[in-house]
């Protein structure tokens, strides 16, 4: 078919476009117009195999599946099935390696001493103390709040202000609710019901959700280059960043984007953990990833290992990752969406659409509420 003919247009095929692309063409039985720029699908989930050891990877850092959302989980496993990881981050401090998120051993750990549960939150008043503030107004004074300054300033502070790139001053205080905290021994990362690792790979989720022979995939393409010559009556479901949509017609939303540098390790393990975080501000990377951790359940034998040291840098809009959650943007970004409702054959959605910090298993609700919500009404309004 010729792109003028098509009815349904995705732009993206990460999990949002290939799932809504997936719906379209199996449930409608329609046909479905897939553009992707990079060349290979899957966008920031996308795992592929080192050739040299023979390990699968996650090319754009660690993506571990969590959720405790019934649908979701109920539909992702149609397409996969999933091992047993269960998620753990190390995190290394000035030399010294702790348990992340901060959890009564972390503690006891730092401060060199013994406390049990019901003793935390005492101990964590007397190293609030002045620091504390009634109705804190960003992340740094919320964080402050519930940990004290030294938990912060060790653990938070620096690694926040190279993740995002800003002042953690600036930041919301509902970033903290992706920072669990413990009093216990738990040292689990995720507090969801389900929780693993695709057996075959992220990729192999893809190539099935994009199997239909109804879905006419373009990798290597440019949305804005075939845009001119789409059906005016198409519905265009566009998962990039939203101020490039509108050519920035309001001005440059703010993002940050993600640099690796892959290296071979001629030993059997590295760091013994499929993550490693680097808090300290001297350091200017904020993780170590060592992806034969994410398979237990495969014999990777060989006695090397593949690292991803990553780097979180400012992006201008070339390479957008993350959006930037400060004050300014998320106003610029809500002007924005009132210039998608303005249409009605376009839906903006996703990381970078949204501009909202999503995990996977909230960008597959997000997909299937769209098509359920809006592309199966419009399909059946007058």
């Amino acid at each position: 078919m010729e792109v003028s003919e098509y009815k349904y247009v995705i732009v993206g095929s990460g999990f949002l476009g290939s799932i809504i692309a997936e719906r379209i063409t199996n449930v409608l039985g329609q046909p479905v117009l897939v553009i992707e720029k990079r060349n290979h699908i899957g966008g920031n989930c996308y795992s592929e195999i080192d050739v040299e050891t023979g390990i699968e990877y996650h090319a754009y850092g660690t993506h571990i599946f969590h959720t405790s959302n019934e649908k979701v989980w109920g539909y992702i496993n149609k397409f996969t099935s999933f091992n047993n990881y269960n998620h753990q981050v190390l995190t290394n401090v000035c030399g010294k390696i702790f348990q992340l998120p901060i959890n009564l051993e972390t503690i006891n750990s730092y401060f060199n001493i013994n406390l049990r549960p019901y003793e935390v939150d005492d101990f964590l008043k007397t190293k609030i103390g002045a620091d504390f503030v009634e109705n804190p107004s960003n992340f740094e004074e919320k964080t402050i709040n519930l940990v004290g300054r030294e938990l912060y300033n060790a653990f938070i502070k620096g690694y926040t202000e190279k993740q995002w790139c800003v002042n953690p001053k600036t930041l919301p205080t509902s970033l903290i609710k992706r920072l669990p905290f413990r009093k216990n021994y738990n040292e689990s990362y995720y507090f969801s019901k389900y929780q693993g690792i695709p057996i075959n790979g992220y990729t192999a989720i893809f190539n099935k959700l994009l199997s239909s022979p109804l879905i006419d995939l373009r990798l290597n393409t440019d949305f804005f280059d075939l845009k001119p010559f789409l059906n005016d009556q198409a519905l265009i479901v566009y998962s990039g960043s939203i101020d490039r949509y509108f050519d920035y017609r309001l001005g440059k939303l703010k993002w940050r984007t993600l640099h690796f540098e892959k290296e071979i390790h001629r030993v059997e393990d590295y760091q013994g953990t499929s993550v490693m975080n680097y808090p300290d501000s001297n350091i200017p990377y904020t993780r170590k990833h060592e992806p034969r951790h994410l398979h237990p359940e495969r014999s990777y034998t060989i006695n090397k290992t593949v690292v991803l040291t990553e780097y979180s840098l400012s992006d201008n809009g070339k390479n957008p990752y993350y959006p930037i959650p400060v004050e300014e943007n998320m106003k610029l970004a809500t002007s924005y969406r009132e210039l998608v409702n303005e249409s009605d054959n376009l839906i903006v959605a996703g990381r970078l659409g949204d501009y909202k910090y999503y995990d996977m298993h909230e960008t597959i609700a997000r997909a299937l509420e769209i098509f359920e919500n809006e592309i199966i009404y419009r399909k059946q309004r007058p």
